[in-house]
C-alpha cells in the first residue's frame, strides 16, 4: 500500500498488470517442476534466472481441469490488487504469456474445449476476464493484447480473425479498456492487422501503445483510432514524462542496456527536468 497511497496522494490513479508466464518461465522458479501451458512444445529463446539467461525447456501441458485453478488464481490476485489499494487490474493476454499461448494455434494445440477454434482458444480468456470483472467489476478491468508481436516465439495463423474476436468478446464482458500494442517487439509496424478492425469492434476504451510520439499520441485520438495512447520506453527514462510533454520539453534519450539490469541504474536514476542531467 506504500506505492499505492503515494500515488493517490498524488492525484494519481494506479492499475496492476496481472501475469502468469507459462511455458516462458523456468523450473528455477517452480522447484525443478517444468513450467505449464497449453500444449508441450519448447519456445525457442532464455528465460531470465537469478543464475543469469537459461534456455527454455518443454512446459508440461495442462491439464483441462487444472484451467479453473488458474482462473482463480486471477481473480484472487485482483482481490489481492484491490486490498493493496490498486484503482484496477489489466489482464495481460500479450507478449507470449501464458493467455497469449493459449490464443494462438502455433503455441496451442490443444484438442479439447481450451483449443483448436478461435472460439476455444479465446476461452481461457473469457473465463479469467468474467472472474476478474465479476470479483472487483468491470469498470476496473482492462486487457492487454499484442496482435502482431511475436515475441517469445508467438504466432498465429491468422491473427485478424482472432483478435477481431477478441475485441467483441471483451466487449460483450464489459472490460473498461483495451490496451493494444501495434508494434512488433522491435517498434516496427506490420500490415497483417488492421486495427481499426480492432478498434470497432470493441466497445470500451481503446488504448493504443507502440511507438508513439505525442504529436502521433494526440493525431491518433483526434482522429477517432484510439481514446487513449500509452508510453512505456519513453516513461522509463523520463520520471516527469507528463510534466515534458505538457512543456514541449526535451525527453532523455533511454538505455536500452539497463532494461533488464535488475539494479537502479535506468530504473530510478533519470533525472527529471529539475535536476541535472
Amino acid at each position: 500500500k506504500k506505492v499505492t497511497s503515494a500515488v493517490h496522494e498524488a492525484g494519481g490513479r494506479i492499475f496492476v498488470q496481472l501475469w502468469h508466464c507459462g511455458r516462458i518461465s523456468h523450473p528455477d522458479y517452480h522447484g525443478g517442476e517444468p513450467p505449464v501451458a497449453p500444449s508441450a512444445i519448447k519456445p525457442a529463446g532464455q528465460a531470465f534466472t537469478f543464475e543469469g539467461p537459461k534456455d527454455f525447456i518443454t512446459p508440461r501441458a495442462l491439464e483441462t481441469g487444472e484451467i479453473l485453478g488458474i482462473v482463480e488464481q486471477y481473480r484472487h490476485a485482483a482481490r489481492c490488487a484491490m486490498e493493496a489499494g490498486f484503482d484496477g487490474v489489466e489482464i495481460h493476454a500479450a507478449n507470449g504469456y501464458l493467455i497469449d499461448q493459449f490464443l494462438r494455434d502455433k503455441t496451442n494445440q490443444r484438442t479439447d474445449a481450451y483449443g483448436g477454434g478461435i472460439e476455444n482458444r479465446i476461452r481461457l480468456l473469457r473465463e479469467i476476464a468474467e472472474a476478474v470483472c465479476a470479483e472487483i467489476g468491470a469498470d476496473r478491468v482492462g486487457v492487454r493484447i499484442s496482435p502482431v508481436n511475436r515475441f517469445n516465439d508467438i504466432d498465429d495463423s491468422d491473427p485478424q480473425a482472432l483478435f477481431n474476436r477478441v475485441a467483441e468478446v471483451l466487449g460483450e464482458i464489459g472490460v473498461v479498456y483495451l490496451h493494444v500494442v501495434e508494434v512488433s517487439m522491435a517498434g516496427e509496424p506490420d500490415a497483417s492487422v488492421d486495427f481499426t478492425e480492432i478498434r470497432k469492434r470493441f466497445t470500451g476504451a481503446y488504448m493504443a501503445n507502440g511507438g508513439y510520439t505525442k504529436e502521433r499520441a494526440n493525431a491518433a485520438i483526434a482522429e477517432g483510432r484510439a481514446d487513449l495512447v500509452s508510453f512505456g520506453v519513453p516513461f522509463l527514462a523520463n520520471p516527469d514524462l507528463v510534466r515534458r510533454l505538457t512543456l514541449d520539453a526535451p525527453l532523455n534519450d533511454p538505455n536500452p542496456d539497463t532494461f533488464y539490469g535488475g539494479g537502479a541504474e535506468g530504473y530510478t536514476d533519470y533525472p527529471t527536468l529539475d535536476q541535472p542531467a
